[in-house]
């Protein structure tokens, strides 16, 4: 396996960042990386790539999030550097889906689902149901997807009915 894990990756980064004095990048990587551990320690096991996927992109969410209350409160220069900040942190994801990809793998969900359920295809209410199958499929894929993409998409493929 000479691919390394998303942790090993971060921890040569910060040794780089730190000889370069990359003041901002080294913070964002180190906080990377200790909630990484912490939920390392939770967990009492080393984590699996999935997981650490996880941990970045819930990152990314709050900095999302950070950005638009940034906006909305008239400090573009935190909400800029929360934006630098994603950068960084989706550099080590894996590349995100595009639409038609996330289209593509709901689409099939949607059809098992309607193969398990005697050809009924799923309607609004079956909304968590798809939503479970749907993200069991983009992780096995390695796909990454926006939830809210991926939200959006399926309510407007559902509601076809």
């Amino acid at each position: 396996m000479s691919e390394l894990m998303i942790s090993e990756r971060i921890g040569k980064d910060i040794i780089v960042a730190m000889k370069a004095r990359e003041e901002h990048r080294l913070t964002t990587l180190r906080m990377v990386k200790s909630a990484m551990k912490n939920k390392e320690i939770d967990k009492r096991e080393p984590l699996t790539e999935a997981e650490e996927q996880q941990i970045l992109t819930t990152l990314i969410k709050q900095r999302k999030e950070s950005i638009e209350s940034f906006t909305k409160g008239d400090r573009p220069e935190l909400a800029a550097r929360e934006a630098v900040e994603i950068g960084m942190i989706e550099g080590y994801l894996p590349q995100e889906a595009s639409e038609e990809e996330v289209r593509t793998t709901i689409m099939g969900a949607l059809e098992h689902l309607a193969a398990d359920n005697d050809g009924i295809r799923p309607g609004p209410k079956d909304m968590g149901t798809a939503m479970k199958v749907i993200r069991q499929r983009l992780l096995a894929s390695g796909i990454r997807a926006d939830g809210k993409i991926v939200s959006e998409i399926l309510k407007a493929e559902l509601n076809k009915g």
